[in-house]
């Protein structure tokens, strides 16, 4: 499949939808549009999704050869001040339209995805501040969101323990999430290829090891998801777009961290976690969402759908078959045909069901974001060269 598709759907959907949003009067990108094309003007801003634009417009910039793009990225940089907190560090959950702190939550997912925006962003332009920004956030995850057991969830502005309603589900309350774990390792990757810092890539390290010694499960060929504290799983799931999402991410961070002698254990535990999530889920109508106690959840969420053309793109490089190349084809033609919302000044739909009717959740909102889709893209150009 000729990589110009990709291109052509960044350049003519996804770039155009992202840069409408960029709010002049004041400062970043509105935060909620529904599924009706409405845009809420005054809607909250969030952390995460301010922090995947700067990632995408940075990286569109950057892989794109592209300096019109640099300016959406320097306003995402602008407005993601306004998240920090400057009497105890770290950056908040949201801010209202205006910038004001809205929800203080320090979680450490929110952490993570402010260190990947402004990791790339300083790959984009050099300014040594956002290095140094960047560097900080390291510093706060590592010195205030951890302990001896792994990486802490949601925390209070002064870092106090918070509930973590943010990150659990399915009627339970998890002290540590894979999710939270997987995108610290993914920040860090990024901010190791902006600067090969030694207690950056340590960090890395020991994310690596705990995936593949804690997280993974060989025998049910999953990644667990929620934990207690001491990492004993909570609930009997696996999550199919994180899995096929976690094999291609996992296996780039092992090439980032990782002499190329030592990697073998992280290969074969993601193309694992690839087949497993493919065999599972993978179907003519997409990829199922996740199985819970049994259950399986059918629900087509946009984010998977763009996680497996990546997935299957990391089993054709790693394994030559190109059975990869088809699955990846047929995927593409699912998300055109099904997943990317036709009308003018949209994207992809939020989530549909498995009959490809939407269930109607906002094309825009705090999770809702051009991370997965543009990644898709920018991903797949900048593996072709």
């Amino acid at each position: 499949m000729s990589v110009s598709k990709y291109q052509e759907h960044l350049e003519k959907k996804l770039l155009p939808f992202w840069q409408s949003l960029k709010d002049e009067e004041f400062g970043g990108y509105y935060g909620y549009m529904g599924e009706d094309l409405q845009l809420e003007k005054k809607a909250d801003k969030g952390c995460i999704l301010n922090s995947r634009i700067l990632w995408f417009f940075s990286t569109a910039a950057r892989v794109l050869g592209r300096d019109d793009l640099r300016s959406y990225a320097d306003h995402a940089y602008r407005f993601l001040k306004q998240f920090e907190d400057e009497e105890h560090g770290g950056v908040y959950w949201s801010v209202s339209y205006d910038g004001k702190p809205a929800d203080t939550t320090k979680h450490t997912y929110c952490q993570a995805f402010a260190v990947y925006g402004l990791a790339a962003y300083y790959r984009l332009t050099g300014n040594p501040e956002v290095l140094e920004k960047a560097a900080a956030l390291f510093r706060v995850i590592e010195t205030r969101c951890r302990d001896d057991g792994g990486y802490l969830e949601a925390l209070k502005a002064d870092f106090s323990p918070e509930s973590n309603e943010k990150l659990s589900e399915n009627g339970i309350m998890a002290s540590r999430t894979m999710n939270t774990l997987l995108h610290v390792l993914e920040a860090y990757a990024e901010l190791c290829r902006a600067n090969t810092a030694q207690d950056v890539r340590a960090a890395g390290v020991r994310c690596l090891e705990q995936f593949l010694h804690t997280v993974y499960n060989p025998e049910k060929r999953r990644m667990e998801v929620f934990f207690d504290a001491e990492f004993h799983p909570l609930l009997d799931m696996q999550s199919y777009g994180h899995d096929i999402e976690g094999s291609w991410l996992i296996w780039d961070a092992a090439e980032t961290f990782l002499p190329e002698e030592e990697r073998e254990p992280w290969k074969a535990m993601c193309l694992d976690l690839l087949q497993s999530s493919t065999e599972r889920a993978f179907t003519d109508h997409g990829l199922h969402y996740e199985i819970v106690g049994g259950e399986v959840n059918t629900i087509r969420a946009w984010w998977p759908q763009a996680e497996a053309m990546l997935g299957f793109a990391f089993g054709r490089r790693m394994t030559d078959d190109p059975a990869w190349d088809t699955k990846m084809q047929k995927q593409w033609d699912y998300i055109m045909r099904v997943i990317v919302d036709p009308r003018e000044n949209s994207e992809w739909f939020n989530e549909i069901r498995e009959d490809g009717t939407s269930i109607g959740k906002p094309i825009l909102e705090e999770w809702k974001c051009p991370y997965h889709n543009g990644r898709m893209c920018l991903q797949l150009l900048e593996e072709a060269g």
